[in-house]
């Protein structure tokens, strides 16, 4: 699936270095990842979430409170996937590794072989990821620059990441499925009336990618009750009004101890496209 940044040669995995054909060669680090982002590819020093993010998102994910999503998501996985051994599959902005090591135990529940990999900007997430879910291969790597192969992935999917149609099309096989999630009109609306004096709802979207065509869009929709402020702060974390709150929205929420809120998404199939 991987290939070597500088040549595009497939990367072979060892157990501690990663080598190309013309032995380009990457360390992987103790936890078992491999940074292939090059040093005139980074955007600054440090690019991607910061430890203090990827901590927020995995205390409030590991919480359970997206389960639901994480559940629609691994079914609709595993019905777009039927039949392929084993399924391909890479998760585009992986994060902190919550969905894809959810992933990984469904498919080892339906008894299915599962060759899964996960790219993200931020080292500090990818370092997560990889020590949590030992069964995939995760790289620190650009969205828009993936170091992988043409056709080499059977599914990928991108859970409120930056979006690149044509790096997306490029890696997925003939009949490769796409699966984006996306904020829906209300997703956290009760959060937003903490933080705003006029709260506002999430503009929809017509969902349309270059090169896909969207064969099937579902909404999926649950109250959130979050309890405790260390709770409440880790969502917080993990959403952009962390940077864009006025001061008193910040205030009044660090005075929550209780937090209700929707939690709202499109879950968005798209098929590769024969166009460009």
């Amino acid at each position: 699936m991987f290939c070597c940044p500088i040549c595009g040669e497939a990367l072979e995995w060892t157990p501690h270095v990663c080598r190309c054909a013309q032995r380009h060669a990457f360390d992987r680090a103790s936890q078992g990842y491999v940074n292939l982002l090059l040093p005139n590819k980074k955007s600054s020093q440090d690019p991607g979430d910061n430890r203090e993010m990827v901590h927020g998102r995995t205390e409030f994910l590991d919480s359970g409170s997206y389960q639901p999503l994480s559940d629609a998501l691994n079914q609709e996985i595993l019905k777009q996937t039927e039949g392929l051994q084993p399924s391909r599959i890479l998760d585009l902005g992986c994060g902190e590794g919550y969905y894809a090591f959810r992933l990984s135990r469904a498919f080892q529940e339906a008894d299915r072989p599962l060759e899964l990999g996960g790219v993200d900007l931020s080292k500090a997430a990818v370092r997560h990821a990889s020590g949590r879910c030992r069964e995939g291969r995760f790289a620190v790597a650009s969205l828009f620059e993936l170091p992988v192969l043409d056709g080499s992935v059977d599914l990928c999917y991108n859970i409120f990441s930056p979006i690149c149609p044509q790096e997306f099309r490029r890696v997925l096989s003939p009949n490769g499925c796409f699966l984006a999630v996306y904020p829906a009109a209300r997703h956290l609306f009760g959060l937003k009336q903490i933080l705003y004096d006029v709260p506002y709802e999430n503009p929809e979207k017509t969902f349309e990618l270059s090169g896909f065509s969207i064969q099937s869009q579902k909404r999926i929709s649950f109250r959130l009750t979050l309890s405790g402020q260390p709770l409440i702060h880790s969502l917080f974390l993990m959403t952009p009004y962390y940077y864009r709150t006025p001061l008193e929205g910040g205030r009044r929420l660090a005075a929550l101890d209780l937090l209700e809120t929707e939690a709202d998404f499109w879950m968005v199939i798209y098929r590769r496209g024969n166009g460009k």
